[in-house]
């Protein structure tokens, strides 16, 4: 072996063990490194204060905390809930049965049941807080029976962060909730919680008039939006009617290009010359999320009502009543739509 080659090869060894050895000691330094603790930032803060949801619907109060240089996952906890006058609230902590989502729901649903499926019944505060989101849910539950509503100035509380780093209390959080209106667009009052009008406007209209020889507006219609206790119904039905001037049942029929069958999320559709009825499972919509039966916010279930006729000149004179809602209470319910100054026009010119 020449001079050169054992040369060679004695730096290639040198190499290659100089080299392990510096993996070795990375890895060794590795393991002795400390972990990084855990800590509850200064910075971290409710950027929600007052929490004012509507009783009677399920409210989610999302992004109302910032985390600052808090680490993740940390806990919250709703500590000390009071009345106003610093009270105890028992009401805030007693524990209630409430319907919570366990699958998701996206408005494809085939039935009442396969959407009934979707949901269970948990034990739970009506006022609550997410664990390990800080995410505030005020729960359909909750009723002005239970939970003081305004004008009464409401509640305090605070809420406990904490993670293995330690804890910090967030003091003198408001809820000051409102009373309920089981559906929108509604015509109670926010605070008293009473109806301020016979009923609500449509939210589209298109349709000539009868006599008066114009289109009618919002203003010509008064829509009332009604819980009804009547022979044939039970369980969650949703129905649909329309009066003519003299209060007279207009037949859904004359309303001849509606998609009655996709007309809400609902089921079974029985159609009759005076009404349409369906079964369907509320709160109607059943999420905010926008699907076929929605607008395109998600938050309400939007109707169309429609029809074609000749106007003059034999051109198309397409009819069109719309409503977007929302019905937050079970049970069985109607929308009703009065003509109040004039009649549809149905027939050609």
């Amino acid at each position: 072996m020449t001079q050169e080659r054992y040369m060679y090869k004695r730096l290639t060894f040198a190499y290659w063990t100089g080299l392990a050895a510096l993996v070795l000691l990375a890895v060794s330094c590795s393991k002795n490194l400390p972990k990084e603790r855990e800590n509850v930032g200064d910075n971290s803060r409710f950027t929600t204060t007052v929490f004012q949801p509507v009783l009677g619907r399920t409210t989610f109060f999302q992004d109302n905390f910032f985390k600052g240089t808090t680490t993740f996952p940390a806990t919250f906890k709703i500590v000390n809930p009071r009345r106003w006058n610093g009270l105890p609230a028992p009401e805030l902590t007693d524990i209630f049965p409430v319907k919570v989502w366990k699958a998701a729901y996206d408005g494809n649903e085939k039935s009442v049941a396969e959407i009934e499926a979707k949901r269970e019944i948990q034990y739970r505060p009506l006022f609550d807080i997410g664990e390990h989101s800080g995410t505030v849910t005020m729960w359909s539950e909750s009723r002005a029976a239970l939970i003081k509503p305004q004008p009464d100035s409401g509640y305090r509380f605070d809420v406990e962060l904490s993670n293995s780093g330690g804890r910090k209390y967030f003091r003198d959080l408001k809820l000051q909730p409102f009373y309920e209106r089981p559906f929108e667009p509604s015509n109670r009052d926010a605070i008293t919680g009473q109806p301020v009008s016979n009923g609500v406007f449509p939210s589209g209209i298109r349709i000539k008039g009868t006599t008066k020889g114009r289109y009618l507006g919002p203003f010509d219609i008064q829509v009332y939006i009604r819980k009804v206790d009547r022979p044939g119904l039970s369980g969650n039905t949703l129905t649909f009617r329309f009066l003519d001037t003299l209060f007279n049942p207009i037949d859904p029929a004359r309303f001849a290009t509606t998609d009655w069958a996709h007309l809400v999320h609902g089921f079974n559709m029985r159609k009759t010359a005076t009404e349409v009825t369906y079964d369907v499972a509320y709160p109607l919509p059943a999420i905010t999320l926008p699907t076929r039966y929605t607008n395109t916010n998600g938050d309400r279930a939007s109707v169309w009502f429609t029809f074609d006729r000749l106007g003059f000149g034999g051109f198309a004179d397409n009819g069109l009543l719309a409503l977007d809602f929302a019905i937050y209470e079970p049970g069985n319910w109607e929308i009703v739509f009065a003509f109040i100054t004039d009649n549809p026009k149905f027939d050609n010119d």
